[in-house]
C-alpha cells in the first residue's frame, strides 16, 4: 500500500461519504483535496473538511458549467472563503461541444472568461493556487492565467492539444491525471508528456469510469495507470506525486 493524495474530489457529491472516506483511507490515501462547484456545493465542501479535519482540505470555486444568473453572489462566496481553502476550484472555461451540438455562444464564453478571471484576481489576491478546468478552452484558460500573473495552477484532466500542455508546464503549473489514464487515448497522450515532478494523481469523483461511479479510493487506479503508462514503479509515482501535491497545497 501507497501513501497517495486525491487532489481533485468532488466529496459532497457522494452518496455515502463516510463509508467512501473509510475505503480511502484502507486504499492509502493520507488527503484529500474537495472542491466545489458553486455556492450550494462550496458550503457543504466546508462542512466536510470541518468534519474531517487534517484529511480533507477544501477548495472552493465556481465551475465554468454552474454559472447561473445569481453568479455574483457564488463569486462573493468564494471571496468571503477563499482564505478558509487550501485552493480556489474548480475553476475555468469550458467551451466543449459533441459532435452535433450547438457551439457555445459569444455570450456564455464571455461570462465564462468574465468569471474565471475574477476567481483568478481572487486566488491572487488571497494567495492561493488554482484547480483549473479547461476542457475545450486549453490555451484561452492558461494564457488567462499567465497574464493574470498565477503562480501555482493544476491543469485538471488535461485532453488537450500538446502543444498547449507544453506551454502550461513551461509555466510551472502541475497537471492531473484521473483513472481515465487507463483508456483515454487523449489523456494518455498528455499524462506521457507530463514529467512525474509536475504530476498530481485525482479521481474528479463521483465521475463514472467506464460506467462505473467513482470515490477517493479509485486515486489507487490512476496511481497504477500513469505507472504502467510511464514504465516506472507504483512506488516512485506515489513518491513523487505525493510530494508534489503537499507542496503545491502546502499540507502537513
Amino acid at each position: 500500500m501507497y501513501r497517495v493524495v486525491d487532489t481533485h474530489a468532488h466529496l459532497s457529491d457522494l452518496e455515502d461519504l463516510r463509508t467512501a472516506l473509510e475505503r480511502a483511507r484502507g486504499a492509502g490515501v493520507c488527503a484529500i483535496i474537495a472542491v466545489s462547484a458553486n455556492l450550494k456545493t462550496g458550503l457543504r465542501t466546508l462542512e466536510i473538511a470541518e468534519e474531517y479535519p487534517g484529511y480533507v482540505y477544501p477548495a472552493v470555486g465556481l465551475h465554468p458549467t454552474e454559472i447561473g444568473p445569481d453568479y455574483h453572489e457564488d463569486l462573493m462566496f468564494v471571496e468571503a472563503r477563499a482564505g478558509d481553502c487550501v485552493a480556489v476550484g474548480e475553476v475555468g472555461l469550458d467551451f466543449w461541444r459533441r459532435r452535433g451540438e450547438p457551439s457555445k455562444g459569444e455570450e456564455e464564453r464571455r461570462r465564462q472568461v468574465y468569471v474565471y478571471t475574477k476567481q483568478l484576481e481572487i486566488a491572487k489576491r488571497r494567495g492561493k493556487p488554482v484547480l483549473v478546468h479547461s476542457r475545450g478552452a486549453w490555451a484561452l484558460a492558461h494564457h488567462l492565467a499567465v497574464s493574470m500573473d498565477i503562480s501555482k495552477a493544476i491543469f485538471h484532466w488535461f485532453t488537450g492539444p500538446l502543444r498547449v500542455l507544453r506551454a502550461v508546464l513551461d509555466s510551472g503549473y502541475l497537471v492531473s491525471a484521473t483513472p481515465a489514464v487507463e483508456y483515454s487515448r487523449a489523456h494518455r497522450e498528455a499524462v506521457r508528456e507530463v514529467p512525474l515532478e509536475q504530476l498530481v494523481l485525482e479521481t474528479d469523483c463521483p465521475v463514472a469510469y467506464r460506467g462505473t461511479p467513482s470515490e477517493p479510493a479509485d486515486v489507487v487506479r490512476t496511481l497504477r495507470g500513469v505507472a504502467e503508462l510511464k514504465g516506472v514503479s507504483e512506488g516512485e509515482v506515489a513518491e513523487v506525486t505525493t510530494r508534489n501535491a503537499r507542496e503545491f497545497f502546502d499540507l502537513p
